[in-house]
């Protein structure tokens, strides 16, 4: 058995396609190149296979990473990244597989990049209000959760946020905390929404660009 990690990049079309269907893909990617997974035991196998910090559709992603096991003992790295390639749909590709050197579990900090789109507003009036509003020092959001809803104050776990005007649009650049709590970029628009609707975007998108340990050291 042969234990890796893959980076991958979901981006494009691909960012629609749920985690489930994420997942069935890859079942079926490894099979078509000729990598076989390890299937668990019992009376209902499945393969080894698992998504460290799952993306919300929508969403794109340059640092995705995926753990998964072979049923071999070797393998050419390089090939099996380039044979994966040739099978993965539009919008997914393998960016690098290597032995993993620390569990997920380590992953805290995530560094995400946020497109705001305004229909009736300049982007260049927009830069400083944005700047001024998650700079104040508490930013609490109502979201759903497990027991119903919920309010959490999300500025002690986003930092180094950065606004800038691009065009006609905003970008919001961000270190956002994933474990213990999960911060998903988009409660940066729902505090928005919910604490200062006059600077609401009438569209968002989010991209992930890099993933870190709690000691913001690059996760691998």
């Amino acid at each position: 058995m042969l234990k890796l990690r893959m980076r991958f990049a979901k981006t494009g079309r691909a960012v629609y396609i749920s985690h489930l269907d994420l997942m069935h893909t890859f079942h079926r990617v490894f099979l078509r190149a000729d990598y076989p997974l390890k299937h668990s035991d019992g009376f209902n196998p499945h393969p080894i296979l698992s998504i460290a910090v799952p993306l919300s559709v929508g969403h794109g992603s340059v640092c995705e990473l995926m753990d998964f096991t072979l049923v071999q003992d070797e393998a050419d790295l390089s090939q099996l990244k380039d044979a994966l390639n040739r099978s993965l749909p539009e919008g997914i590709e393998a960016l690098k597989i290597y032995e993993p050197a620390a569990k997920a579990s380590t992953i805290k900090w995530l560094r995400v990049s946020g497109r705001l789109e305004y229909d009736e507003k300049a982007a260049a009036d927009m830069v400083s209000p944005l700047a001024a509003f998650y700079a104040r020092p508490e930013l609490p959001v109502t979201r759903k959760t497990k027991r119903g809803e919920g309010v959490i104050d999300i500025a002690p776990y986003v930092k180094d946020l950065i606004v800038s005007g691009e065009g006609l649009d905003i970008r919001i650049e961000a270190v956002v905390s994933v474990n213990e709590p999960t911060i998903n970029p988009e409660l940066l628009v729902k505090a928005l929404e919910q604490n200062a609707p006059e600077l609401s975007p009438d569209f968002a998108e989010f991209t992930r660009l890099e993933v870190f340990t709690e000691n913001m050291e690059v996760f691998r």
